[in-house]
């Protein structure tokens, strides 16, 4: 060994061919593998800042120069080397800023921290720099996962003049929505409620308000949006389709900045900046961001929309269609409110501490109908601790999130929904050489406060706490071109006094540079659900509720279930490949059983009936993505071929939201000597959703009090008669085009003036929402709809 190292590290000479070849990394390479053998290592690790901001580099690249080792960013701009000691050059660099060089003495046994800062690069880049993703595709397994960026999401042609997630979502592949006003999103299969929205870590019920264009998250404070469709590993759990995690970025750690902006649906602004500066020299931060947004759409559609307004579903309470001659009057009857906080302190080793709180409110207001309330808020805190004589970092998480919810209905009968919410959560990570060991624990407590009456004059109501506390284990190992993910999962749930054992599975093998196969799967289980179920069009009234703790029963018979809980589990498979360098292709089929499913029975006729009742179900088909991205285009695609079922014991059938066809098109392309200027275009095309055709109609007799009732004579309301085969009927296909041209006015370094000129609906699409039974008047969704919105940052 000592030998080795005396020797200079100049060049190996091998004979072939009567030919000298040099290989002078190959000789760095083997002392590498004598001292990592002998556990002569050391760590270099760090983070990778923006000079101008504070902000963490995501994905940036850093590599110790002459040799092959280096590593990605994380999204906190946080890297970790396992090497040798010696003497290294550790260069850092990303897209768009000048490299950086740091000299690295590294002992034995030890770490060096290295705090750096990217300045922006004065040279324009001719194409955009993708080896960073590329680079992160090959090095983690990422199956079903889609991370999506604040720019990703200004790209979309924006309905109102207003980016937001909730427009973009919809166009990820295996992603459903149900509708353009009070819709849900069914991901892959799995309703609403079995998708876990988590933002900095706190649990989020209703994440998109009443109108369905937007949701609670401010574009401009996200840092990142991960989207996992199915086959999560082990550090998520307590839902059994999917996951969207919701990261947003500090304050700006420098200067104070901030954005206002305005379009005929809301208004919001932005303030950031620091409480205590960032010094270049290193040093600690506190920092600042705060966001607030409001909703005048219930006033300003009187005067741009008024057209529109006659062509909603007002009947959705109701079912009476002739209110839209009074709808003029009323407008789009939808507001809201969201505000959104957050202090920031960040040491000088890359350990932070982040307290947030938000308030989000809702209102649709229905003059004489109906009028629904929902109010979400909360608060906590989230840390990052990077010990200094550690390979292991520490991060956790502590909030308290609340949601209540109010309709009031012409027929007298409020419901009322609330759900409080302690999470708190401690994990993990250790750094190895090729190995990665993440772990931690979760305290999940929440109570339910519901009451519902039921077109019966049937009172459900529970009021009810309850918690769940899990652990897991998460190894990640690459061994040459394989990498292992495997997972361990357990969820004790106190209330059914029930422990879940929730193995996971992940694994990618580069076949070639350009070419990846993946694959994951696992056991999934959950405890709480929601008030709206699949016989809904749709349901503007979202409340929650606890599992349930008395004996449920299999579908259509008297045998008890073995559990209360919800349970899934998933399959999943998938080839990635770089086609040429900005253009990347994706392919995944995949398979859900879902093989306990609990839902409220909202339509029990006595108290003895059950509360609740079961069903299985499956979800199966095949996605396929490609996108390709330079300097000044970007082009994403996706087609979903998929089949969703629900077996009651009774009858298998396609659910509400079966869409077996569903196409997406986004492309953006800039222009312009500053490329100032933006063309957006996004078209969707699906197939049509199922629904229960109707047999005929008849006479609804009240023989509550038959003495006082007129059989032959009275005039009693109509009441339907539906096929005996659910949902066997299809809707009329789907089809959007929105359009945008977005004009970008730099008039310093800090500030600028955005216009965004969009049409949702460009050509006026007749989409059908649904047709009352009744009357057969045909109900569409949102037609044609122009905005102008202004944006100034500073």
């Amino acid at each position: 060994m000592e030998l080795l190292l005396s020797l200079p590290p100049v060049t190996i000479l091998q004979k072939q061919r009567n030919e000298i070849i040099f290989y002078p990394d190959y000789w760095i390479l083997c002392i590498f593998s004598c001292q990592i053998l002998f556990g002569q290592t050391g760590i270099i690790r760090g983070n990778i800042y923006d000079k101008e901001s504070g902000e963490p580099i995501i994905y940036g690249n850093v590599r110790l120069e002459g040799t092959t080792i280096g590593d990605i960013t994380d999204l906190n701009g946080f890297f970790s080397l396992t090497v040798p000691p010696g003497d290294y050059v550790l260069v850092a660099s990303y897209v768009g800023y000048d490299s950086i060089a740091v000299n690295i003495s590294l002992k034995a046994n030890s770490i060096s921290y290295q705090r750096i800062n990217l300045a922006i690069s004065a040279i324009q880049l001719s194409a955009v720099d993708v080896s960073s993703t590329r680079e992160q595709a090959r090095s983690d397994v990422q199956v079903s996962k889609v991370v999506v960026t604040p720019k990703q999401i200004r790209a979309l042609p924006a309905t109102g003049g207003e980016a937001d997630i909730a427009q973009y979502l919809p166009v990820l592949p295996g992603i459903i929505s149900s509708g353009d006003q009070g819709g849900q999103l069914y991901i892959r299969g799995g309703a609403p409620i079995q998708n876990k929205i988590l933002l900095d870590g706190m649990t989020i019920y209703n994440p998109f308000h009443t109108i369905g264009f937007f949701s609670v998250f401010e574009t401009e404070t996200i840092r990142s949006v991960d989207v996992y469709t199915g086959g999560f590993n082990a550090e998520y759990g307590g839902r059994i389709s999917a996951v969207v995690d919701i990261k947003t970025r500090e304050g700006d750690k420098k200067k104070f900045g901030g954005l206002v902006s305005v379009s005929p649906f809301q208004a919001k602004a932005l303030v950031e900046g620091p409480i205590k500066k960032l010094k270049d020299d290193g040093g600690g931060s506190i920092s600042y961001l705060f966001t607030g947004k409001h909703s005048y759409l219930n006033e300003t559609s009187k005067i741009f929309y008024n057209y529109a307004t006659d062509t909603t579903f007002f009947s959705f309470a109701s079912g009476d269609t002739s209110l839209a001659a009074i709808a003029d009057e009323i407008g789009l009857p939808y507001s809201y409110t969201d505000l959104y906080g957050k202090v920031s302190f960040v040491g000088d080793n890359g350990s932070k501490l982040n307290l947030f709180g938000f308030n989000f409110t809702d209102r649709f207001d229905f003059v004489g109908l109906a009028q629904l309330d929902w109010d979400a808020s909360g608060g906590g805190g989230n840390f990052t601790l990077i010990p200094q004589n550690s390979n292991t970092i520490m991060d956790g998480a502590v909030s308290v999130t609340n949601y209540d919810i109010l309709l009031n209905e012409s027929d007298g009968n409020p419901r009322t929904s609330g759900i409080t919410s302690y999470t708190a959560g401690l994990n993990f990570n250790y750094f190895g050489g090729d190995n990665q060991v993440t772990y931690g624990f979760e305290f999940t407590g929440f109570n339910t406060d519901f009451e519902f009456k039921n077109q019966y004059d049937v009172t459900i109501s529970q009021r009810d706490f309850t918690t769940e506390l899990a652990g897991y284990l998460k190894y990640k190992q690459r061994i040459g071109d394989i990498i292992l993910e495997p997972g361990f999962r357990a969820h004790y749930y106190a209330s059914q006094s029930k422990i879940s054992l929730e193995p996971r599975f992940g694994l990618k093998y580069n076949i070639t540079d350009f070419l990846r196969f993946k694959l994951a799967g696992g056991l999934y289980s959950q405890n709480v659900l929601s008030t709206v179920n699949e016989l809904d069009i749709v349901n503007f009234f979202v409340g929650f509720l606890a599992g349930p703790e008395q004996t449920i029963f299999e579908p259509r018979t008297r045998n008890p279930t073995k559990d209360r809980l919800q349970k899934a589990f998933h399959g999943i498979t998938g080839l990635e490949a770089d086609i040429t360098k900005d253009i990347t292709i994706n392919i995944e089929p995949y398979y859900k059983g879902f093989t306990q499913l609990i839902s409220l029975n909202r339509s029990k006729r006595s108290g003895e009936d059950p509360n609740f009742q079961v069903e299985t179900g499956e979800a199966y088909g095949i996605d396929f993505s490609f996108k390709r991205e330079t300097r000044q285009t970007y082009l994403w695609a996706t087609y979903s071929y998929a089949f969703v079922t629900r077996d009651d014991g009774e009858q298998e059938y396609p659910t509400v939201f079966d869409r077996r066809h569903n196409v997406n098109i986004l492309g953006t392309y800039s222009f312009g000597e500053h490329l100032n200027w933006e063309l957006g275009i996004r078209w969707n095309f699906g197939s049509g959703f199922p629904f229960t055709q109707t047999q005929g109609f008849y006479q609804d007799i009240n023989f509550e009090d038959i003495s006082l009732t007129d059989i032959l004579t009275g005039n009693f309301d109509l009441g339907t008669i539906l096929s005996d085969k659910r949902n066997g009927g299809r809707l009329s296909t789907y089809h959007r085009l929105d359009m945008s041209l977005k004009r970008t006015f730099e008039f310093s370094k800090n500030s600028k003036l955005e216009a965004l000129l969009s049409v949702t609906n460009a050509y006026n699409r007749e989409n059908v929402f649904y047709v009352d039974r009744i009357t057969n008047n045909r109900v569409n969704q949102l037609p044609i709809l122009p905005s102008l919105g202004l944006t100034f940052g500073f």
